[in-house]
């Protein structure tokens, strides 16, 4: 009977501590004369061929600073400062093989330049490079899941531009 009371305090405990060291990184290195952010649509140099590649990466971008709200996404013309985005490559390449020459495994990687620019001071915060991934199986409905790995790897490299515009990583 102890057990059951003391374990039950213990998850009480554990879900409050949980739910309580939720964060945001809203405005946590913004610096406090931008509010506004224009987000250019992406330039797409990586030679891949993909269809709505760039589409789908300008608007995932813009979905993720309309969510985090630490910035409001306006227009060229309206904005304290500009984010401009070139996808430098996509990449396709076996990463598990397996029984000899049989690849299982496959990785699609992005690589992306951005440039985050303070339209008020005229001074460019800072021009990276931001790189991520996502794997998907070789079998089955490859180009389905060859999709989705896009699909996810736009979403992370978004979430990183995202994350480095508003904190200080």
């Amino acid at each position: 009977m102890k057990f059951k009371i003391l374990s039950g305090i213990v998850l009480g405990v554990l879900t409050v501590i949980i739910f309580s060291c939720s964060y945001s990184f809203t405005g946590a290195s913004v610096p406090p004369h931008l509010k506004t952010i224009a987000i250019e649509n992406a330039i797409d140099r990586s030679g891949s061929g993909e269809p709505g590649l760039r589409d789908d990466f300008t608007n995932e971008l813009i979905q993720k600073f309309l969510d985090d709200n630490s910035l409001q996404v306006t227009g060229k013309t309206n904005a304290d400062a500009i984010l401009e985005c070139t996808i430098l490559s996509l990449s396709d390449q076996p990463v598990v093989i397996s029984g000899g020459e049989d690849v299982s495994t496959r990785r699609v990687k992005i690589n992306v330049k951005a440039v985050y620019k303070d339209l008020v001071k005229k001074k460019t915060i800072f021009e990276r490079t931001f790189s991520n991934y996502s794997d998907y199986k070789n079998s089955g409905d490859i180009l389905t899941q060859r999709n989705q790995a896009i699909k996810e790897a736009i979403d992370k490299i978004t979430e990183d531009i995202l994350l480095g515009v508003v904190s200080d990583w």
